[in-house]
C-alpha cells in the first residue's frame, strides 16, 4: 500500500512502555514499529524509562554504543541524567533511548512549578506514580530538545509524539522550549474516565452530566487528570485510539480529539498454516493436560476450550460477565465439556506445588482447589478467585463446564504450562472480552488473527470498528458484538454464554468457515492499513508548529 510519507527529519516516540512491557500500548508501539521503519527509516526514535538494571536487564532492548554516538559525546543534559542507546528487539528493530531519570527527583518542584504558571498543571495533590512519570517524561523531553539542538535542524520536520497521561509532562516541555517542533498527544484511556469505571460508577448512562474537572476533585485525580487535560489542549494535534474514547475525551477532557488512529495489527508473529496446525496440537495438548490433572480426570480431546485474558480489572474488563456466563452455562446445563480458562496476570506468588506435581504424574485424584493453578498474595482480596468459588464453579469436578484462574504473566516461565500467551492462543477454541471499558482491545484483534473466533462488546474501540466495517457474525467476521450500556448486565451474561454454547456446538465445516473469516478481518486491520491515520497527524502538527514560526 503507497502512503504518502512526508518529509520528516525525525520523529520521537516517548512512552512509559517502550522496552517495558505493561499492557496495551507496548503492543501498539511494538506492532507499528515496522511499517514506520519501512516510511522512515532510522528516523523514529522511540525514549523510554532505563528502570533496568545488570542483575534485571531488559530482554527487548539491545544496546548500540555507536548509534547517536556523535550526540551522546556532546549531549547537553542536566547532571544525573544518562541515557542508553541501542535497538528495540521486535520487527524493524527501530532505534531506541532509554533514559535514567532519577536525578530529576530533586528538581521536579521547580518543574512543577512552571508547568502551573505555563499551563494550570495542578501538581499539588500528586500521589502514586505522578512524581515518577513526570520524572521520566520531564527527561525525555530535554533528551530530545539535547537531540534537536545538535541536529541544527531549526527544529523543523520534526515530531514529538507522547503516549498516555505519564508523558504529559514532557510534550510540555517540547511545547515550551521546542515551539517549532511538532506535538502529538495520544490518550489510550482517560484517567478520569478509567477510574470512573475503577471506582463502580456508571459512565456511559450518564456520560453528559460528567465533569470532568468535578469528578477529578471527586475521585482524589487532580493532578493526573490536569495533566491530561493540558497536555492535550496543547498538543498539535490529539489523538485517541477509537471513536468511544474521542467522545469520552470530549466530555472528560473539554476537547474532541482532532484524529482518531485505530490500533493496528502486525502479522510477523503469525505462524504459517502448517506451523500453526502443530501448535494448535502443543497447546490444546499442555491445557487439556493441566485442566485434567486439576480435576482429577481426563478431559476428551474434543473438550471445547475458551478463556479470557488481559489486563487484572475485574469490571472493566469482563471478567466478572465471563464467569457469570460460565455459571450460566454450568446451570443450563451443555452437552459438550468445556475448559473455561482467565489468563490474567493478578498478585501472584508461585506456581502451585501440587498441581505441578498432578500435572506430572498425569492421572491422580486432582487437587485440593481445582481453580487455580498459583498461590496468591492476597487470596482474601483477589476478586476473581472469590467469585469463582462463591459461584461454585470448578467445584463439582463432573460437571460439563470446568474454570481454572491462572494469575500470572504468560511469559514462558510461569511454572505451569511454561508457554508464550501467544502459543496458549493457538490452541483455543474461542475467546471472549465482555468490557466494560475497552478504549480499543488488542486481545480480541490477536484472536482473530490466529484463526480463532471471539466475543467483544460495543463498549470496546474494535467492536465499534468491526460493526463499521463488517457484521456482527461469527460466519461472517468471526466476532459477535454484544451490545452492552451500564443496564443490562444480565442481558449481556446470557448472550456472551449463548454465543460460546453455539461455537462448542458448531461442526467442523461450520468452525473451519467461522475461522477463515476471523482471519479475514484481522487482514483488514493491518498497520499497512491504520498508518495512514498517523501520516494525517503528523501533517497536522508540522502545519501548527509552522504557523507558530
Amino acid at each position: 500500500m503507497k502512503i504518502d510519507a512526508l518529509n520528516l527529519d525525525m520523529i520521537f516516540e516517548t512512552s512509559w512502555e517502550v522496552c517495558n512491557k505493561i499492557g496495551g500500548i507496548y503492543t501498539v508501539l511494538s506492532t507499528k514499529a515496522l511499517t514506520l521503519q519501512n516510511l522512515y527509516k532510522d528516523k523514529t526514535i522511540f525514549i523510554g524509562p532505563d528502570v533496568w538494571t545488570e542483575e534485571n536487564p531488559s530482554p527487548y532492548f539491545s544496546e548500540v554504543p555507536s548509534l547517536l554516538r556523535p550526540w551522546r559525546d556532546k549531549a547537553e543534559l542536566p547532571e544525573g541524567i544518562s541515557v542508553r542507546i541501542g535497538r528495540w528487539n521486535i520487527p524493524g528493530k527501530p532505534i531506541v533511548v532509554l533514559v535514567k531519570f532519577d536525578a530529576m527527583y530533586k528538581i521536579k518542584d521547580y518543574y512543577y512549578g512552571e508547568m502551573w504558571e505555563r499551563y494550570g498543571v495542578d501538581s499539588l495533590h500528586a500521589y502514586g506514580d505522578y512524581d515518577e512519570a513526570c520524572a521520566f517524561s520531564l527527561a525525555a523531553g530535554m533528551v530530545i530538545e539535547s537531540i534537536c539542538n545538535y541536529k541544527r535542524t531549526r527544529h523543523k520536520n520534526i515530531v514529538a509524539h507522547f503516549d498516555e497521561w505519564t508523558t504529559g509532562m514532557g510534550l510540555l516541555y517540547v511545547n515550551w522550549k521546542l515551539p517549532k517542533v511538532g506535538t502529538i498527544f495520544t490518550t489510550h484511556a482517560t484517567s478520569i474516565g478509567r477510574s470512573i469505571c475503577g471506582n463502580g460508577k456508571p459512565l456511559y448512562d450518564y456520560m453528559k452530566g460528567y465533569n470532568g474537572d468535578q469528578m477529578a476533585q471527586e475521585l482524589n485525580m487532580q493532578s493526573k487528570h490536569s495533566l491530561e487535560k493540558a497536555a492535550a489542549h496543547y498538543a498539535d494535534c490529539f489523538t485517541t485510539v477509537s471513536d468511544v474514547t474521542a467522545t469520552e475525551c470530549e466530555q472528560l477532557l473539554d476537547k474532541r480529539p482532532d484524529i482518531v488512529t485505530p490500533n493496528g495489527f502486525q502479522p510477523d508473529a503469525i505462524l504459517t498454516k502448517g506451523r500453526m496446525r502443530k501448535a494448535r496440537e502443543v497447546a490444546r495438548e499442555a491445557m487439556l493436560n493441566v485442566g485434567s490433572a486439576m480435576i482429577g480426570r481426563k478431559l476428551p480431546a474434543d473438550t471445547f476450550i475458551a478463556a479470557t485474558s488481559g489486563r487484572c480489572e475485574y469490571r472493566n474488563k469482563g471478567i466478572d460477565v465471563f464467569l457469570d456466563a460460565a455459571k450460566r452455562l454450568e446451570q443450563e446445563g451443555v452437552a459438550k465439556q468445556m475448559l473455561l480458562y482467565v489468563l490474567v496476570p493478578a498478585w501472584s506468588k508461585e506456581a502451585r506445588q501440587d498441581v505441578k506435581d498432578a500435572v506430572a504424574a498425569g492421572t491422580n485424584p486432582g487437587v485440593a482447589d481445582p481453580a487455580i493453578t498459583h498461590t496468591l498474595n492476597n487470596p482474601d482480596s483477589d476478586q476473581i478467585i472469590s467469585r469463582i468459588h462463591q459461584l461454585g464453579l470448578s467445584s463439582d469436578r463432573g460437571s460439563n463446564v470446568q474454570v481454572i484462574y491462572v494469575p500470572c504473566y504468560l511469559n514462558g516461565d510461569d511454572g505451569i504450562f511454561n508457554m508464550q500467551y501467544y502459543d496458549m492462543l493457538a490452541g483455543m477454541d474461542a475467546t471472549a472480552f465482555p468490557s466494560y471499558y475497552e478504549p480499543w482491545g488488542y486481545t480480541p484483534l490477536e484472536s482473530v488473527a490466529y484463526g480463532v473466533p471471539t466475543v467483544t462488546t460495543s463498549l470496546s474501540g474494535f467492536g465499534q470498528w468491526v460493526l463499521s466495517t463488517s457484521a456482527s457474525d461469527f460466519e461472517q467476521s468471526g466476532v459477535v458484538v454484544i451490545s452492552r450500556s451500564d443496564s443490562d448486565y444480565h442481558s449481556v451474561v446470557e448472550k456472551l454464554a449463548s454465543s460460546l454454547r453455539r461455537l462448542a456446538d458448531a461442526d467442523a465445516d461450520s468452525r473451519d468457515k467461522i475461522s477463515k473469516a476471523a482471519r479475514s478481518t484481522a487482514d483488514k486491520a493491518l498497520w499497512d492499513y491504520f498508518i495512514v491515520y498517523y501520516v494525517e497527524a503528523f501533517k497536522k502538527a508540522l502545519a501548527a508548529a509552522d504557523a507558530r514560526e
